[in-house]
Order: structure tokens, then sequence, then C-alpha cells
């Protein structure tokens, strides 16, 4: 049949349309129809427009030319198409607007290029010429939307704002026509009613009506566009642009500059709902692996900044008292989010039942029993807008769940960190820093997963109920046994949920004293090693670790039997269910039976995250009842010092009967009737013995202690250096200038003041040397003067100094004392602690100490006589003295000359990177960094690394046995589907035997149970054990371990490990890869039962597999980044908060509280940031996987309708819609989840990083043990000792030889830095000599294993630690002595009292790093240690550095009598220490610059002579 435009006219006009009569309708005239609904009209006018507009813009462009070349500029013509042209120097960006209308253009032209060559080709003889001109016509549209393109593009270059006004025009007219054409299809569709010959002549309309459906939604948008204007191009200029950057910088920090604001912030409605703005960096990180300046920061309402002033603005009043500050407080910041993120839900919750409503309409449709032949079509188009939004709400709430949960953790850290700033002493202590820092770590990490869970908890019943409403309507009576039965899955959850939470507690407070044991272990592992106590620390933490693991494993195998109650729960009810209606008498037809069977699958999805939410929310309760504890711990009172600023006042310090308590709530006053008043401008010295309240008197001026009675006035701002030293980690510039701007003067000033000058020459990078962790690699004595550069440089009005000269020697203390002390703070109140009794002339006022009270207070003459306790110290001084005097008084007079001079020589020579002095290989470029960047993997997790997780604990055999069970059971639960749809077919219904029917179908549930619990326990048991196994190997990496591995890891960086990842690897990944493992099998009988059922499904699977494979690979090179660099950036925060807590005294000593919590602000930005991009990748992946599986589903539903129905069997139809309506949600969670469990598998590959930690010397060699009593003399011969800490680094000992015979007792004496303690490392094996040898009693002490030779010497090091326990536990940590023989001890080393005097005994409690012992005490328990040992060499780092000269007395004697027959190597300052040993050892730079008796020493010029003239003199030179 040939085509006229007459055929068409009446094909048109007068075929009715809805095969009414033309009277029943004609309400439109015919010209009217024919001129908008014919397709030669509508070609017709939409070429017109198309022409229409190209004239215009030619004669534009012609005009343009024109005025070009005739320099005359035609403002009227040329606006149309260059309105706002910029002429200064500018800067064009472009925004999403922009980009998606050179899509939509670049679509269209595209589309009609295809339609154009589909008309050309298909030219058949009959309709050559209708073909010719239908070919034009699609010529024609191609060209016109090719130049459309061409000229968006355009404006960019010439900056325009708006679009031309004839571009919009046409647009407008452009959605009209093709709204016709569309009207015109749809028509047709529904109304043409031909034969089989007269379809295939219709063909060119298909082609139509194709081109109009897609066209439809790009011409919508470009109606927006046209509406709109503006054309998304954004022009700056250089003068505009500068000062907005310069805005950004103060609001975001430095960090602008590298990585701008996060799109997100910008991003349109369009942009945000279908995360578009998220493009530009998954297709960077999809190019290269994302680099931390290339993640953007967060829009400012996110910001830290934003949020810490947000809760503190609504945090409770003190007269709204609660006992739930913080969840009352999250809430009035939160509560708009919540009810967001609950409609998001409720919305989501209608469309979910949307598909299985359907399913009895679309079995009758199959079957031929529906109302309509387009019926079909219409229950297609309804599911696949419910699945559109059904997808969209799912993705929008959790990724407003996720952003909620980011802010509310961004939220409470920042909080707990002003908290941390704020606690009192006591408070600090009740919570311990290991208990703060799993605070910031884990509770805020758990508070902010729940989010996500949260809204399941009343969304249950709603969707239960509407399930059974659904069930009702089915199998009317029978719901109820649905109802009882869910009930009693209820009763098991809930139930379940409480022993999961129990469980859940014991873990977390398990764990808790897991992670304080691994922080005390990390922090102390010098003395660990110098002990070799890391078995007796191994087992410690092992034991901690058991503990955990047993109540981790109950709460697995909890958890296990919830996750069996889920996955059972659909087949169970199924089975009772459809046994209560055959008893009822219900009829069973396959619409009934598949939609009970698809309502059941609905509600397993509440059902199992019910409980998963009900657990979330109780360990989130449980968090929040921890964090409600810690934010209502005491703080300290700002009102127990009154602080004024004091310019007229005389007296800067004065406490008026003060009575002073480290605890809050005791009675226990540490310091009693405290009356001061230190003048202005005044040099005051506090003295006593040790534990007499030296320090706690400092505290309590500073406002640190809890004042019982009294009033404490200071005058002008404080600085403090405290006792421990607190260095940051961070360079020594950065230490000293602590947060104020460099005055380089000033600062080299301070420097020198501070004897400082020569240990950074020393340095290969001076003062932009990084310092370690707690300044690990830098000597005692640098790292105090650091600590007095750092007061000193901070210019304030009263300095409190606490024991700064006890780490340093006598040349340098006299040095600081004199240039520092009485120079540089001249003018300014100083109140000094010190042991050093000569300084006390040179002081204008001394208190004297004792029990917590002033006794004696006054001038050094006027209390020397008046009262016992300050006449016991310079008594005590002066006999240590004596023996110093009489050999530095050496006749004659030309002797003093050459000690003078060498004098100078022993200051010129310098100091020497010495014990831990910085020791990096010099590169041609040099980097001052010690601390290394965290090193990170890059690219996927390898398969090796799967395969280790999966095959660690039981070989291939275990994942192997795991996968078949997952597969029966997969297998188990389709033939109980397919047993449904044979037994309710229509052929069946005939022979229908309901007891063979529900017993088969009840033999199937039992079996899939079975299969459910094998299935779950198997994994559970595989992820524990490989959990144990990575446990143990990454704890015995650490111990074995060398001291330099300690010294460039930031703890944090090996916490983050023990926690974070170890919880990973002990509860999700078990957890996950299962799950995982069951999704990607459920995926594969989805599609299989799909394809079954509608074979041309099959064509689609390929482009489904292969874009879901895609998606995934792409979305993965950037949410893989963003995993690292979230872990990474999180150590910081965490490092930064245990750093901040342990030196807190010092920073509210400055006043930098505000500092420190900027730099908490920007840490936390910087870690949220991942998180937050992190979160927003997952959701664009969740989008769009989901709307593909939803579209491959709906197209596969429609080829069951356009399949014969001789193929498609009706019961088939219900079985496929009821695995089908999962296919997207299960399709986007297998990816997902396996994406999830890559990102953490990180875990696995940081565990297995550090277990692979290069290791020291075996500890115990079998063939080469020493002797028994081995060292039997103590005999020491060091020849040609070399040692550099580092291949490539400069040696720091360079050649020592001497020898010690057994017995003697040598002193080692040099100024600070220059390679004493180094020595002690070597003779211990912390460091391994680079050349010569260590021979002690006839064996080299390389040959054998650390642990041999460790454990026979005794030390006492320089900083005095203690271990978190009771006094025996520190004595005596391995147990093998008996209580006498640690009494004994215990008195030897002047503790009997002190320890006999508390109510415990040798329990009482030591808390973390013995705090509330005071340092001296600290030291004497060292020392009770190494008397328990008995050993034949003894070596002393600084032993009685921070005792009083009396006790020091006490002490030496003690050690001479107790030490008799040892070797006793001691390193000491203080030069009467020395002045008794046989021979003294001079060590200058890392040579041995002399070795001889001191009397020997002093009869001759010698640097030692040098030393003991300076200590003898210090206190009349001053």
């Amino acid at each position: 049949m040939s085509f006229s435009t007459t055929t068409l006219v009446t094909f048109l006009s007068s075929t009715p349309f809805m095969k009414q009569t033309s009277e029943e309708i004609s309400t439109l005239p015919q010209w009217l129809r024919f001129i908008f609904l014919s397709p030669c009209s509508q070609r017709v006018l939409l070429s017109a427009f198309n022409v229409l507009l190209l004239l215009t813009l030619f004669v534009i462009s012609i005009i343009k030319l024109c005025s070009k070349f005739t320099s005359k500029s035609n403002v009227s013509t040329t606006n149309e198409l260059n309105h706002i042209r910029n002429n200064e120097k500018s800067f064009v960006r472009t925004s999403i607007w922009f980009k998606l209308t050179v899509t939509a253009t670049v679509v269209l032209t595209i589309l009609y290029i295809v339609a154009c060559v589909i008309v050309f080709t298909s030219s058949s003889s009959t309709k050559f010429a209708w073909n010719q001109i239908d070919g034009l016509f699609w010529l024609v549209q191609v060209i016109t939307q090719a130049v459309i393109a061409v000229l968006i593009i355009h404006e960019k270059k010439i900056e325009a704002f708006t679009h031309p006004l004839s571009l919009r025009i046409y647009w407008i007219a452009y959605f009209i026509i093709i709204c016709l054409f569309t009207a015109s299809g749809i028509m047709r569709f529904v109304s043409v009613d031909l034969g089989v010959g007269e379809i295939k002549d219709l063909f060119i309309f298909k082609v139509d009506d194709i081109v109009s459906f897609i066209s439809l939604p790009v011409s919508l948008f470009l109606l927006f566009v046209a509406v709109k204007g503006t054309t998304g191009i954004i022009v700056m200029s250089s003068e505009v642009t500068q000062p907005l950057i310069s805005e950004e910088i103060k609001l975001y920090g430095d960090n602008v500059s590298t990585s701008e604001v996060t799109a997100f912030a910008s991003a349109s409605v369009l942009s945000k709902a279908f995360w578009i703005w998220i493009n530009p960096l998954l297709s960077k990180g999809y190019k290269s692996p994302l680099k931390i300046e290339e993640i953007p920061t967060l829009s400012p309402e996110h910001r830290a900044e934003r949020m810490s002033l947000l809760f503190e603005s609504k945090w409770l009043e003190s007269n709204e008292g609660s006992a739930h500050p913080v969840r009352i407080t999250l809430l009035r910041c939160f509560w708009k989010d919540l009810v967001i993120t609950a409609i998001l839900a409720m919305i989501r919750l209608c469309v979910m039942f949307v598909g299985p409503v359907l399913i009895q309409s679309f079995v009758d449709v199959t079957s031929g029993k529906g109302s309509s032949i387009y019926e079909g079509y219409y229950l297609v188009l309804i599911l696949l807008i419910s699945k559109f939004i059904e997808v969209l709400t799912t993705h929008h709430f959790n990724f407003s769940s996720q952003k909620l949960g980011m802010l509310i953790r961004c939220t409470l850290l920042t909080s707990l960190y002003k908290k941390g700033l704020r606690l009192s002493c006591s408070g600090r202590q009740d919570h311990g820093v290991g208990t703060i820092v799993n605070y910031m770590a884990v509770d805020t990490q758990q508070l902010s997963d729940m989010m996500l869970q949260l809204h399941a908890v009343w969304m249950m019943p709603l969707q239960v109920g509407i399930g059974l409403i659904l069930l009702y309507n089915c199998l009317g009576a029978s719901a109820v046994t649905a109802l009882v039965a869910l009930i009693g899955v209820l009763i098991f959850v809930v139930i379940g949920t409480k022993r999961n939470n129990t469980f859940q507690f014991i873990v977390m407070k398990n764990r808790d004293s897991r992670m304080k044991a691994m922080n005390e272990m990390l922090n102390y592992m010098r003395v660990i090693k110098f002990q070799a106590w890391e078995e007796h620390f191994n087992e410690n933490i092992l034991r901690y670790r058991d503990a955990e693991f047993e109540s981790l494993s109950k709460f697995m195998y909890s958890i296990c039997g919830n996750i069996v109650m889920m996955w059972s729960t659909p087949i169970v009810i199924s089975t009772l269910t459809f046994g209560t209606a055959i008893l009822l008498g219900v009829k069973l037809d396959a619409a009934t039976v598949f939609t009970t069977t698809t309502v059941f699958k609905i509600l397993q999805e509440p059902i199992r995250a019910f409980p998963q939410s009900m657990i979330s929310l109780s360990q989130a309760m449980v968090s929040l009842e921890r964090l409600d504890r810690y934010m209502l711990t005491k703080e300290l009172l700002n009102d127990s010092v009154e602080r004024e600023e004091g310019y007229f006042q005389q007296i800067a310090v004065e406490v008026k009967d003060g009575t002073f308590s480290w605890d809050d709530d005791s009675l226990q006053r540490d310091l009693k009737h405290i009356n001061l008043a230190i003048k202005k401008g005044e040099l005051a010295a506090i003295v006593g013995t040790v534990g007499s309240g030296k320090s706690s008197l400092l505290a309590s001026i500073l406002g640190e202690m809890r004042k019982i009675s009294g009033k404490v006035r200071v005058f002008g701002s404080t600085a403090y250096v405290a006792q421990t030293s607190w260095i940051q980690n961070g360079t020594i510039e950065e230490n000293i200038l602590f947060g104020l701007p460099m005055d380089r003067q000033k600062y080299n000033e301070v420097v020198r003041v501070c004897c400082l000058e020569k240990d950074l020459e020393m340095m290969e990078y001076g003062d932009q040397t990084e310092i370690g962790e707690r300044g690990i690699n830098l000597s005692g004595g640098q790292k105090q003067r650091i600590q007095l550069a750092r007061a000193v440089y901070q210019d304030c009005d009263i300095y409190l100094l606490d024991d700064v000269f006890s780490a340093v020697d006598a040349h340098t203390g006299s040095e600081i004392f004199k240039e520092c002390v009485r120079g540089a703070l001249k003018g300014k109140t100083v109140v000094l602690v010190t042991h050093q009794v000569d300084f006390l002339h040179n002081v204008d006022h001394i208190l004297v100490m004792r029990d917590g009270m002033i006794v004696q207070s006054g001038k050094y003459d006027d209390i020397l006589e008046s009262g016992v306790d300050f006449k016991a110290l310079v008594s005590a001084h002066d006999t240590s003295m004596e023996l110093v005097e009489q050999s530095a008084v050496v006749p004659g007079e030309n002797s003093t000359k050459p000690t003078k001079s060498l004098v100078a020589a022993s200051n010129d020579n310098g100091t020497n990177g010495e014990s831990n002095s910085i020791e990096q290989p010099k590169s041609a470029k040099g980097s001052s960094k010690l601390i290394k960047e965290e090193e990170r993997e890059t690219g996927k997790v390898s398969l090796q690394m799967y395969k280790l997780y999966c095959t660690e604990a039981f070989g291939w055999w275990g994942i192997t046995g795991i996968l078949v069970v997952s597969v029966l059971w997969q297998i188990i639960t389709m033939a109980s589907d397919y047993w449904l749809a044979y037994e309710t077919s229509e052929e069946r219904a005939q022979v229908f035997d309901p007891i063979m029917f529900i017993s088969v179908y009840a033999i199937i549930a039992v079996i899939s149970v079975i299969f459910v619990v094998l299935r779950s326990y198997s994994f559970t048991i595989l992820g524990l054990k490989t959990a144990q196994i990575f446990f143990t190997q990454i704890l015995s990496s650490i111990l074995h371990a060398p001291m330099s591995f300690f010294d460039t890891t930031p703890s944090g960086r090996i916490l983050s490990r023990a926690s974070t990842d170890q919880t990973n690897v002990d509860i999700l990944l078990p957890l996950f890869m299962g799950l995982v493992i069951s999704m990607y099998i459920t995926v594969l009988s989805i599609l299989f039962v799909t394809c079954q059922n509608s074979w041309p499904t099959v064509f689609l699977l390929i482009p489904l597999v292969w874009l879901n494979l895609w998606y995934r690979g792409y979305f993965l090179s950037s949410s893989r980044e963003l995993t690292r660099l979230d872990s990474i950036t999180k150590a910081p925060v965490i490092h930064h908060f245990s750093e901040s807590i342990s030196g807190v005294m010092t920073i509210r000593a400055f006043r930098k509280q505000n500092n420190f919590c900027e730099e908490n602000l920007k840490r936390v930005n910087a870690n949220l940031r991942m998180d937050f991009h992190n979160n927003s990748a997952n959701e664009w992946l969740g989008f769009r996987l989901e709307l593909l599986g939803s579209l491959v589903f709906c197209i596969s539903t429609l080829f069951m309708f356009v399949l014969p129905s001789s193929i498609i069997k009706p019961e088939n139809v219900g079985l496929s819609l009821s695995y089908g309506l999962s296919l997207n949600a299960v399709l986007f969670w297998s990816v997902f989840m396996s994406c999830f469990i890559e990102n953490k598998m990180v875990s696995v590959e940081r565990i297995k990083q550090f277990t692979k930690i290069p290791s020291e010397p075996s500890w115990n060699i079998k063939d080469r043990l020493p002797p028994p009593n081995w060292p039997a003399q103590g005999n020491v011969d060091i020849k040609d000792l070399q040692v550099r800490y580092r291949p490539n680094t400069p040696l720091v000992l360079k050649g020592i030889s001497l020898s010690i015979t057994g017995g003697e007792k040598i002193g080692v004496v040099g100024r600070t830095g220059s390679g004493k303690s180094t020595l002690i490392q070597v003779l211990f094996r912390l460091v391994e000599p680079s050349g010569g040898k260590i021979i002690i009693d006839g064996i080299d002490i390389t040959v054998l294993g650390l642990h041999d030779l460790r454990s026979r010497f005794g030390i006492i090091p320089q900083e005095p630690i203690l271990f978190e326990g009771t006094v025996r536990s520190n004595i005596d940590p391995i147990g093998q002595y008996t209580d006498d023989e640690i009494w004994k001890s215990l008195e030897r080393c002047q503790l009997k009292e002190a320890v006999a005097s508390k109510p415990e005994k040798l329990d009482s409690l030591v808390v973390d790093n013995g705090e509330n012992w005071s340092v001296g005490q600290r030291q004497l328990l060292c020392l009770g240690r190494v008397m328990l040992k008995r050993s034949r060499l003894l070596f002393m780092d600084e032993a009685t550095a921070s005792v009083d000269s009396q006790t020091d007395g006490v002490i030496q004697k003690i050690i001479r009598e107790d030490f008799a027959a040892c070797t006793i190597i001691s390193i000491a300052h203080r030069i009467p220490t020395v002045m008794d040993c046989d021979r003294v050892l001079v060590v200058d730079a890392g040579i041995a610059k002399e070795f001889e008796k001191p009397s020997i020493l002093i009869q001759r010029p010698s640097l030692f002579g040098a030393l003991v003239q300076e200590y003898a003199n210090r206190s009349t030179g001053l």
C-alpha cells in the first residue's frame, strides 16, 4: 500500500482513536487535528522553526563579520550573542548547568544522526519519495542541533552570561512540537489495530515514536534552560577572585590553596539529587590514585568549627540538670536532619510494597484475564516509576543518615577534645589516656554508624503492619499464623539483642583494658627492652586479649544465632502460613503463593535490620553513657586562682592559708597551711626531700589542684616547665615557638641562653629536625632545655620551673642559671623547684617543704640556723662537696689557667648526637623528618590479601567448604520456590494434594535451616580464628621490633592498627565476608530464574554484568583510596588528642587551649572530608546500580507480555516477579558489600604491613647460652667501639676503647648530648655496634641472645618509669621474689615507710606512669627493682637526677654497700656522685677523651678537672 498525504490525512483525521465513531468525538475540527497531530505537518512545523533559527544565526554571524571588517561595532545585533563581555583579565568557570546543556544538545545530535541513517537505509521502491523527504527532515534536525552545540561551546569563549533570545524561543517551540510528536505516537500506539502487513508499512512511525520518547525529557530540560536563560558560565575578574580566595583562606586555613571546597557546596538540586557533583573527583580517582591534597574540603555548614559552636550553644544549662546531657544536646542540634531522614524512610516504605501488590495483576494479565491489551504496559510503567522512587529515596536516606552520622562524630570529636583540656587531674586519672582515646576513636564512630539504622527501630512495626494487611487480602485468616510467627521471631530477636548487648559491653571493656596495656607498653618500650621484659608484657597483653577474644566469640556466635533466625524466617513462616491456609481451605494459586513469599522476603529486610538496629542502638546507648560520664567529669575550677594583670602590684604570687588536694572528692590534703608571698622580679626556690610536695606547690599556683580553702592570687601571665618533659611531635623550632610568630633575634637569643646552640649545630637539620613522639629521639637534657626555651620565648611575667637542672650536666646547669634564670629572666618572677643546693646562695627567697607544708621560709643565711630541715639538706650537700673541693684546690698559680682554657674547650667541643640524637641519612635534598610518612599501599587490594585472610586459619579446605555449603543453601531455597510454582500451576489444580504439598515444602524448609546454620557458624569460626592469628602475629612482630622502629613510628600509628583495624578483622570481616558470598550466589539465582522465564533478558545480561563490573572498578579506584586516606588522617587526630591530654598542664599554664583546639579542628576537618566523599561515592554507585537493576527487571517483565502466552506460564510469572523484585537491591548490595569488604581488607593489609617489621636479633640462642652465673667478675673490655644509628648516618661513638676490671666503679661524665647514654644503649644492644667489640667476662656480647644478655644486667634508667598496677607489680613485674625480699629492697631504697604507711601496703595503687608518686619516689622504686635483681653489672643513667642531695647521699651509700662487689658504670651530672668512683670516663663528641682516677685527672689540666672546678665554683661564681 502506498502512503500519500491524503491517506495520512484520512488516517489521522478520520480514524477514530479509541475505536469510537467519528460522530462521538469530533470535539476538535479536522484541520486542527491535521496540523498538530499528523506526521507531515509536525515535520513541516519543526523544520520551519529549525530553518528560521539557522537563518537568524546566519544573519547575526554575517553582521558580526562585516562589523569586524568595517571596524564598526553594531551593538544592537552583537548584543544578541555577546551579552556581557568582560574585557578585564578574567577567570572563567563553567557550572554543571552549562555542561548539562552541552550534553543535551550533543545527545539530540547523535539521536537525529541515528534516525537519519535508519530512514535512508530502509528505503524501498514503493516509498522511495517519502523516505527521501523524511530523510531530509532528519538531516535538517542534525544540522540544527549540531549548530546549537557549537554555538553553546562558543558562548564559553565569548564569556556570555545568557543564551541568545532566538535560541531560547526556539527551545520553547521545540518542546511544544516534541510534545505533539509524543502525543500522536502514544495515540497511534494505543489505537491502531492493523494487520501484520500494515504494521510493516508503519515502520517509519516507529522511528518517529522512539525519537520523540527519547527527546521528550531532553527537550523538557532545554525548556528549563530557555526559561532560566543563564548559560552557567561564571566569569570572575582577578580583582574579584583575589579577595575571595583570601577570605576562604581565612575561613578554611591554608589547605584551601591545595584543595578547593567540595562541589556539593555549590551543586544544583539536580546535581545533588543524582550525585552528579562528585563525578569530577571519581574521574580523577579513576585516572590515578587520589592524593590527600586532591580531596576537596567540606562545605562551610559541615565543618568542625560550626559543629563545635552549635554543640556548645545547645549544651544544657546547669539548672537543666540531666543525667544524659550528650544525647539531649545532640537531639537539639540535629532534630531537623532526623526528621528529613524519617520522611525519606516513609516515602521508601510506601513504594516498597507496590511490587507485591502488582503480582496478582501481572499473573492475571499473562493468563489472559486482563481488562485491556495495554494493561501490561501500564503495569510495567507503574512498576518502573515506583522502583525509580524507591531507589532514589533509599540512597538519599542512606546519604542523609551517613552525613548526619558524620556531623555527630565531628561535633563529638571537637567537644571531647575541649573537655579533655578542661579535666581536673583526678578526672584525667579516673578515665586514663587509653580510655579517653577510645571514647574518641570507638564511641564516636559507633554513634556515627548508628544513624543509618536508627529509623529501622520504629519503621519495622509499620512495615510488618502493611505486610500483614497484604497477607490478609491474599490468605484471609491464615495471616494470623504469620503474625504469631513474626511476633515469635521478634521476641527471639529482642532477647538475642539484649544478650548481644551484654557481650558487646564486655568486649568493649576488655578491648579498653587491652588497648591501655598496649598503650603503656608502647610508651615505655625502652625500659621493657632494657629489662628484657618483652615476654612478660606479651603474656600480659595476650591475657587481656584472651579475655577479649572469649567475649568476642560469645558476641559473634550470638549474632550468628540472630542471622540464622533472619535467613530462615521467610521459608519457615511460609511453611506455617501455607499449612494454616490449607487447613482453612484457602485456595492456593500462583498469584496468592508468590505474593505471600514476596511479602515475606520484603519483611525479611526490616526484621533482619531490626535486631541489627537494636544492637546499634544499644551500643550507641552504652557509648552515650560513657560519653555522658566523661562529659560530666569534674573540670578544673577557674576560680581557684585569682588572676590579675599586676602592673602596679609589688607581689607576683600570693597564697594565704591554702589547703589543696589532688583528689576531687576525697578528704586527703596534699598541701596544708600554705602561706607564701613572692615579690615581683624575685627569684624564689622551693627545696625539700623527695615527696615533700614541691611540684604540688607549683601545681597549686597554676590552679591544677583542688583548693579546699584559702586564697591564691597570681599577678601576670605564667610559664611552666614541667619536671617530666613534655615535647610535641614536630620540629624543634615549632616546639620553641609554641604557636607564636617567629622573631629571629629573640629566637636566637633564647637558643643561646638555653645552651641549645651546640646541640642544634650537631644535628643535621638544626632546629628543623623533627622530634619523635614524646621527644623520643632527644636526650633528657635536650628535652629539658627545649622545654625551657619554649617557656623563655613566650615572654611571660611569672616562670614556674620544676627541677630544670636535674637532667643537665654541671657546666650546662651553671650556664643556664647564669645566662637564663639570672640573665634572660632577670626582672621576671621565677619560682624554681630544685635539688641543687649550690644555687641557693643566689636566690632571693627559699621555701623549705616537708609533708606538704612550708616549714621554713626566708633567705639562705636566715633559715640555715632557724630549723633542721634546710640544715639537713645543706649539710648532706656539703659532705658530698668536701671531696670535690679538696680535689679542686690544686696548689700553684699557673694551674688555674689551663683549667679555665679547658672549660672553654669543653664548651667549644660542644655536643654530639647523644643517646638518641637525630640519626638521619644525609641525602642530596635532605629531609628533617624523623617520623616517616605513613606508608600506604595504592591501587587494588591484592588478591594475595584475600587469599591470606581466607586461608590463614584452615587453608583452602576451610573456604571451599563454606562456598559449597552456601551454594547448596541457595539451591535448596530455589527448590522450595520451584515446588510452589509447580504445585500451584493450573494443570496441577485438578490433582492438588495438600498433604504432599505441605510435607515436601516443610522438609525443604528444615534442610534449608540446617544449611543456614552451617553457613553462618562456619564462616564465623574461620573469621575468629584468623583474627586471633593476626593479632598474635602483629603483637609478636611489634615486641621483636628494634628500638629504632619505635623512635620513628608514632604510637598512634601502631595503636590504630591494634584498635580500629583489629576491630574490623575481629567483627566486620567475619560478618560481611559470609554475607557477600551469599549475596553473589543469590544474584546468580535471581538472574537464572528471570532468564529462564523471560529468555530475551539473556541479551541484557552481558551489558548488565559489564556495566556492573565497570561501575565497581570505576568506583573502587576512588573509594579504596578514600578509605585508606580516611585511616591515615584518623591517626593524627588520635595522636594529637593523646599528646594534648599528656601535656595538658603545660598547655593550660601557657593559656594555649585555643591554639590546640584550632589544631584539633584542622585535623578533624581533614579526616571528615574523606568520610564525606567516601559516603557520597557509595551512594553515587548505589543509585546507578540499583537503577540499572530496576531497568533490567522492568524490561524482562515487559518481555513476559510481548512473548507468546504459550511460552510464558502464569505461575512462572509469579516466580520470576517474586525473585526479580529484589534484583535491584541484591545486585547493589552484593557489589557494594564487596566494595565494603575490599575497603575493610585494607585493615588486613595494614596489619600485615606491621607483621613484617625487620626484627632485632634473637632473644634466646639455645647453643650460645652464657654460664648461669655470668657475668661472674664483671670485667668489661671495649675495643674500638663505633656506633651509628642507621646506615649512612654519622658515627655517634667514634672508636671508644677501654678496659674495666670487675668490681670497679666507673663514672661517665660529659656535656649533655655527648654520647653517654648511647654507650649504655650499645652495652644493652638497644643499638647494635657498627664496628669494634664489647667483651664481658670473656664473652663477646654480640653472639648472645638479647634476653640472655639484658636479663643479666641491672639498670636504673634516666627517666624513672612505673607501670599501671601495684607497688609489687612494679618492683617485681615477673613475680619471682617473695614479699620479704621485696620489703627488704624497699627498706634499702628508703621507700619502706612510704609504702607501709599506705593501707594496701605492697598492693598500693600505681596509676598510669606512676603519677600518684613523686618523681623522686619513682626513681627510688626503680632502684628497688635493681636491688632485687642483684646483677654483677649495674648501669646507672642519671639515677639520682630527680632527688635531693640528702636522698642522693643515702642512695649512693646504699649502692656502695649493696653493690660493693659489682661493676658499676654510672652516668652522672652531679660531680660528687662520681668523685668516689675508681675511675672516670670523660666522653666528648663521641670520643673517650679521658679515662683515669678522678684524683689523677684533677692533678693535671683535663676536661674532668674543668668540670670539677666549674662545679666547685658555681655557687660563688654565679
